[in-house]
């Protein structure tokens, strides 16, 4: 991705970024406080990039796997720290890992409370059609438009 220039997903903009932002903090465990700590589950970098950026501009502190089986890790870490998510986004597909039908299985073996959105770019897949039948709180379509994001993450995440 070249500096500051629009970024393209499925030829959608759904963010102009300038990329001075250093993305480490997401990764590491250091959010600060915001609206709220979402915890973002997907394999592609693009995705990751633009949507830990738009969390940050909306004000909510993000962290992300690659992976279901890395998104389990990390959301047991941090609810063992106390820092929980109280938000979290799961692909789908994953290809080359654990993906988000069973990564929500996971999740809510382990906290029948979480709250997460299935994202996916297949809006016809039977987990995005009835994604409150696999514990789903709500969907997301790829591309994501901020709109969306913004309007879900403020339904979800009930903080005073």
């Amino acid at each position: 991705m070249r500096r500051g220039y629009p970024v393209s997903v499925s030829g959608y903009y759904i963010l102009y970024i300038h990329m001075h932002q250093d993305f480490s903090r997401y990764s590491c465990g250091v959010c600060m406080a915001g609206k709220g700590k979402v915890l973002l589950m997907d394999d592609e970098q693009i995705i990751i990039d633009v949507t830990l950026e738009v969390l940050r501009f909306l004000d909510y502190d993000g962290m992300f796997a690659r992976d279901g089986t890395a998104a389990l890790e990390l959301y047991k870490h941090e609810k063992g720290a106390g820092v929980p998510f109280d938000l979290v986004i799961l692909d789908l597909s994953v290809p080359e890992g654990l993906g988000g039908k069973d990564a929500i299985a996971l999740l809510k073996a382990y906290d029948p409370a979480v709250k997460a959105i299935v994202s996916s770019g297949y809006s016809n897949d039977p987990v995005v059609l009835d994604f409150e039948q696999y514990g789903f709180s709500g969907k997301l379509s790829k591309p994501y438009k901020i709109s969306d994001l913004k309007e879900i993450l403020e339904q979800l995440i009930k903080k005073p």
